[in-house]
């Protein structure tokens, strides 16, 4: 098990969140993904790593796979203009996973508390949420709920919108 997924493991269980867990080949997209994790329900994540065009903010936006997102009008309802995908560097530097496998607990990893974190408030209508713990050869599932008590101890900017 990589180190990055040990920490994710350990923090669920220090929280007291049940998960269940499903292996499967490395995946770097949510289409490859739905070949191993047909019997998972609840919400499978998509996790997008922006950054403003100066590089001196950054924001992890999590939302549903399907959602398609216009990071223009996205920038526009955070008040963030000129809004880009950021470099698998910045994904390494700030939240230490590479591309593919980032998810919501790439914060452990942000230290410093840099990266704003931004959760579409309709994947908390889901019973369940499905992500990577930071290494995409794994999937774990946990409550909706249990996300928002994970946020709520994580000490990062959170900011629930409506997509």
């Amino acid at each position: 098990m990589s180190e990055n997924a040990k920490k994710v493991f350990d923090k669920l269980d220090e929280l007291k969140i049940e998960y269940s867990l499903v292996e499967h080949p490395p995946v770097y997209t949510c289409e490859e993904l739905e070949n191993y994790i047909t019997d998972l329900s609840g919400v499978h994540c998509k996790n997008l790593f922006l950054r403003n065009k100066k590089g001196n903010r950054h924001f992890l936006l999590v939302t549903d796979e399907s959602r398609q997102i216009n990071i223009k009008e996205f920038g526009k309802k955070i008040e963030v203009s000129n809004l880009s995908f950021a470099s698998g560097e910045r994904l390494m530097k700030y939240l230490g996973v590479e591309t593919g496998a980032v998810s919501v607990f790439g914060t452990l990893n942000d230290l410093e508390k840099q990266v704003e974190v931004i959760i579409d408030q309709d994947i908390l209508k889901e019973s369940s949420i499905n992500c990577h713990p930071n290494d995409n050869t794994k999937t774990i599932s946990f409550s909706s709920q249990d996300l928002k008590k994970y946020l709520d101890q994580c000490e990062q900017t959170v900011t629930y919108i409506k997509l």
